[in-house]
Parts: C-alpha cells; sequence; structure tokens
C-alpha cells in the first residue's frame, strides 16, 4: 500500500472543507509508454485498495486483469478506514480523531480525492474504469465530470440515483448503530455490536432467498433454536467488525445515500447522455438491493452503452462472486473496444 498526502485545504461539496486529505492506494504492473494500459477499480462499501485481496478471480496474476497487462490502479476511498483520510483519521485542528465529527461527503467528494490521486500519478488517460455497488456509483460521476478520461466503463450492479429503497435499508443500519448506547463513546470500537447488527440488516439486501436456502437450511425437521441462518447473520457481523468500525460505516453509508448524477445538472438523464466512453453495463438477476431496473436506465440514457444480465442466486453479492461469468463479458467488451480505437485510428490517418 502507498500513500500519497494532498497537503492543501480540500473543499467538500456539503459545505465544510478538511485540512488537506491522505490517500492510500495500491497499484499493479506498470504504466506503459503509451499511457494506455490503465484500469482504474472504484471499491465498494467495506472494502480496501487492496483490489487483488477482495476481487480475486477477475484481478490477480493469473486473471483476466493482471499486472503484465494493465497498470491497475485502486484507492481506498474518502472517509474510509484502510489508510485515507476519515472519522478515525486525527483532526489538526484539536490533535484528536474526527469521530462523529467527521464532516458529510458525497460520491463527488470521493471521485474529487480519486482525481488528486490520479494527477498525482501522472495518468491523462484510463482505459477502463471498473466499480460496482459503490464503485460504481463513482465511476459514472467520474465520467460524467470528466468525459474525456476514460475510454471505457464497466458499471455492475449500481445506480445513477440510490433508491429511496436502498436508502431506508441504510437508514435501518445506522439506526441499529444508534441504538447501541457506546455509539455515543468517542472510542475507535464504540458501537461494536450496533455496527454487528447493521452489517446482518445489509446481509439481506446483499443475498438472496435462495441464496439462503440453498446455504442455510436446516439438515432436519426437528430444529427448534440455534439456526443455521442465525449463525450466519452472526459471524457475518462478527467478522465485519473485526476489520472495520462504526464511524466508517455510518459516514459511508451517508455518502451512497447521497448519489443522484442529476443534482445540479438538469437531470438523471441529462447527466448520463454527457458520458462518452464506451459502456458495458451488468445486473445480477437476483439482485434486490440494485434490482435490474437500475441497469437498464443507466443502459438506456447513457450513449453507446450495452447491457448485459449475469444469471445468479447470490444476489447483490454476485458481482464479487461471479468472476467466471464477469471475466467472459470483460474479455468481449474490451476486444470490441480495442477493434473500435484501431478503426477510428485507421479512418482518422
Amino acid at each position: 500500500m502507498k500513500k500519497y498526502l494532498h497537503n492543501a485545504p480540500f473543499q467538500l461539496e456539503a459545505g465544510g472543507c478538511l485540512n488537506g486529505v491522505e490517500i492510500a492506494y495500491h497499484t499493479y504492473g506498470h504504466l506503459n509508454s503509451a499511457g494506455d494500459n490503465v484500469v482504474w477499480v472504484c471499491h465498494a462499501l467495506t472494502a480496501s485498495s487492496d483490489v487483488f485481496e477482495w476481487w480475486k478471480g477477475l484481478f490477480g496474476e493469473n486473471d483476466f486483469f493482471n499486472p503484465k497487462d494493465y497498470f491497475i490502479v485502486c484507492a481506498n476511498v474518502l472517509g474510509g478506514c484502510y489508510g485515507t483520510t476519515g472519522p478515525l483519521s486525527s483532526n489538526a485542528e484539536i490533535g484528536k480523531s474526527y469521530f462523529h465529527d467527521f464532516p458529510l461527503i458525497t460520491i463527488r467528494d470521493i471521485v474529487n480525492a480519486h482525481d488528486l490521486l490520479r494527477q498525482h500519478l501522472g495518468i491523462e488517460k484510463i482505459f477502463l474504469g471498473v466499480g460496482g455497488s459503490l464503485g460504481g456509483q463513482q465511476i459514472q460521476e467520474w465520467a460524467i465530470d470528466k468525459p474525456k478520461l476514460f475510454d471505457g466503463l464497466v458499471l455492475i450492479a449500481t445506480s445513477a440515483k440510490h433508491s429511496p429503497w436502498g436508502i431506508a435499508i441504510n437508514e435501518s443500519q445506522r439506526m441499529a448503530i444508534a441504538a447501541d448506547a457506546t455509539w455515543q463513546l468517542k472510542h475507535e470500537r464504540a458501537a461494536q455490536e450496533g455496527l454487528k447488527a447493521a452489517r446482518a440488516v445489509a446481509l439481506l439486501s446483499y443475498r438472496h432467498y435462495d441464496a439462503y436456502g440453498e446455504t442455510q437450511q436446516e439438515e432436519d425437521n426437528d430444529s427448534l433454536d440455534h439456526f443455521k441462518a442465525s449463525s450466519y447473520q452472526n459471524y457475518q457481523g462478527k467478522k465485519l467488525v473485526n476489520r472495520f468500525n462504526a464511524f466508517t460505516y455510518w459516514t459511508l453509508s451517508k455518502a451512497m445515500d447521497t448519489h443522484n448524477v442529476g443534482r445540479g445538472r438538469g437531470s438523471v438523464s441529462k447527466a448520463l447522455r454527457s458520458i462518452t466512453a464506451r459502456t458495458l453495463v451488468v445486473g445480477i438477476s437476483s439482485d434486490v438491493l440494485f434490482p435490474i431496473v437500475d441497469q437498464r436506465l443507466l443502459a438506456n440514457e447513457i450513449p453507446n452503452a450495452q447491457l448485459e444480465i449475469i444469471d445468479s442466486s447470490y444476489g447483490h453479492d454476485g458481482f464479487l462472486v461471479e468472476t467466471e461469468k464477469l471475466s467472459k463479458l470483460m474479455v468481449e467488451f474490451i476486444q470490441d473496444e480495442v477493434a473500435g480505437a484501431k478503426k477510428l485510428k485507421s479512418i482518422s490517418a
């Protein structure tokens, strides 16, 4: 992991300012002489910048996106807890962590931090921007703000505007955190039980009825308590608590709620139609958090976009699990992208 320190005021969309930001990031491979092999990955809610760790099967030494062919970049989001400035970072004005006082950030603020890093790395063109869920929201905002930066986009299990359904799910999770009496404490391990419950709530939107039926079904008909599904919810809650914190979860879920590409741009349709990059939109058939209707809107409004639907019982988490199916779609999309670029170059010549 590397870090870049932007030692200047960082203005926030909702008002306020951070006195500089530190951005943690990973790079894999090398930028080629033409500067046209950059694949920038924007991660989802609780991931880190180590895309080789959390998106195995798609990114890695022996996977479709490998460092032999691409210069792969992934940065931990603003507000995160894996090295980038966030609620547990020190507030220089008081010499203590922000905790509850960390300001409201938006997806656009996160993207602005990414762009500072891009400039620091000397990247002038991104061959492909890839993101699922919250990551896909970031890619959209970036491509709208800087349409000439990207050659291609892959938007997976995401939306142009966070839905009332998605906001309600996030608010329910924050209610679980706030119900933990320790949430009032200014301590990095505050509201652990609340965060555990929040994660359990989230899982019901990340997975699907069929997935629970396949993996958490009781083996006999005599169980009265201690069900597999109950144990699973507790296990997943504890698993997140061991690597995350309630303050970051609160901050990033709030940021996700702000997502609306139409804000200040006239309409969602007008904003999406400003995207010039070739775009692959991918939906997961069983996704209840970002249902197919969200991806259809993206594909219908973004010029030169195509929609593909992956049949999966994994729900929203299918974008992290169905790497073989995703790889196949990526191969076809990139082959078309390269062929189109060569044809354009030939015509120009």
